[in-house]
C-alpha cells in the first residue's frame, strides 16, 4: 500500500492470518489502518476445527486467578485486533504506538460508510485458498463462543446496503449524464484554438 493518511480495509473474504500480517506491517511503517466488516473474515479449515482450536485457547488462563488473563475476546473485531497484536512487538513503545494506529469494527459504522474501502489481494480467500478446501467465517466462530450481536450487525448491514445501492445508482447516472453532455457539447473554432493552446484539446 502506498502511504496515505488512513487506509480503510473491507475485511470481507480475507483470510485472518494473511490479512493480519499485512496490516501489522503497515502499522509498523506508520500507516493508520481501519478494518471493517471483521465478522466476514474467513479462516481456512472447517468451523468444527476452528471451534476446537478456540476451545483449546480458552482453557489457557492464570491458574491462581483467571482474571489476570490471558483474555479470550469474543467479538470478531477484537479477535482480529489480538491476531494483529501477536504480529507486533506490542510491549515496546514502537509496537504500542503501532497498535494505537489500528481500529477494528464489525459492520461499517458511520464515518467509514462514506469513504473508499480497499482490499488486500495477497490475503483474499478466493486467490489464496483452493476452491475445494473448507473455510469458515469469523462471525460464526465468535457467535458460537458468546458474541451476542450477530443479528444486530446483520440488520444494520442490510440497512446500509440499501442506502449504498441507492447512492451508487445516483452516482452512475450522474457520471453517464456528464459524459453524454461532454460528447454533445459544441465548441466554436476560436474557442477550440484557445483550448488547444492551453493543452485541453
Amino acid at each position: 500500500m502506498s502511504f496515505q493518511k488512513q487506509v480503510i480495509i473491507d475485511c470481507r473474504g480475507h483470510l485472518l492470518g494473511r490479512l493480519a500480517s499485512s496490516v501489522a506491517k503497515e502499522l509498523l511503517n506508520g500507516q493508520q489502518v481501519v478494518c471493517l466488516r471483521a465478522e466476514d473474515i474467513n479462516i481456512s479449515g472447517s468451523l468444527y476445527r476452528a471451534k476446537l482450536k478456540y476451545a483449546n485457547f480458552k482453557r489457557k488462563h492464570t491458574n491462581s486467578n483467571p482474571r489476570h488473563g490471558p483474555f479470550h475476546q469474543r467479538a470478531p473485531a477484537k479477535i482480529l485486533w489480538r491476531t494483529v497484536r501477536g504480529m507486533v512487538p506490542h510491549k515496546t513503545a514502537r509496537g504500542a504506538a503501532a497498535l494505537d494506529r489500528l481500529k477494528c469494527f464489525e459492520g461499517v459504522p458511520h464515518p467509514f460508510d462514506r469513504k473508499k474501502r480497499m482490499v488486500v489481494p495477497q490475503a483474499l480467500k478466493v486467490l489464496r485458498l483452493r476452491p475445494e478446501r473448507r473455510f469458515c467465517k469469523l462471525g460464526d466462530l465468535a457467535s458460537e463462543f458468546g458474541w451476542k450481536h450477530k443479528d444486530l450487525i446483520k440488520r444494520l448491514e442490510d440497512q446500509r446496503k440499501v442506502k449504498s445501492e441507492a447512492f451508487h445508482k445516483k452516482k452512475t447516472a450522474a457520471t453517464r449524464a456528464r459524459s453524454d453532455a461532454v460528447k454533445k457539447v459544441k465548441v466554436s473554432a476560436e474557442d477550440q484554438k484557445i483550448l488547444e493552446a492551453a493543452g485541453f484539446a
